[in-house]
């Protein structure tokens, strides 16, 4: 372990301690987020873009964590498909990563904010509306 990384959460037991990183925090709730119908990717502003783009993958991408001994508090970044309720995906997303972390790490998820930074159409739509267009005539 690099003396960069940051523990969020340290376990004693028997035979020694389990230590979490808050990098795994994020890459969990990133996963169960992308997992949830509607959510078309995350959100990872422009430092996660350019990391893509160099062909490097961030599973952590557009997940903020707050993580103390027991306890932790996640902000997730996520565009929507157009056409869904957004509400109800919102609330999928909260149930799906509050599950995940819980069950993957043991720490308690006291909240799940999720913040929807956009909305994606289809290829099918966009393709079905630009044959709908009217040609321009020059």
């Amino acid at each position: 372990m690099t003396a960069q990384t940051k523990v969020a959460s340290e376990l004693q037991g028997e035979l020694g301690a389990v230590r979490i990183a808050n990098e795994v925090v994020s890459i969990v709730a990133g996963l169960a987020a992308t997992e949830v119908p509607g959510v078309a990717g995350m959100s990872g502003g422009l430092a996660g873009g350019i990391a893509e783009k160099l062909g490097r993958k961030n599973l952590g991408r557009g997940v903020k964590v707050e993580v103390g001994e027991k306890e932790t508090a996640v902000d997730i970044f996520v565009i929507v498909e157009y056409g869904v309720r957004i509400p109800e995906v919102a609330n999928q997303i909260q149930s799906s990563v509050k599950r995940a972390i819980e069950t993957m790490t043991g720490l308690v998820v006291v909240e799940v904010n999720v913040h929807v930074q956009g909305v994606v159409f289809s290829k099918e739509e966009e393709v079905e509306e630009e044959a709908e267009a009217p040609a321009r005539v020059r």
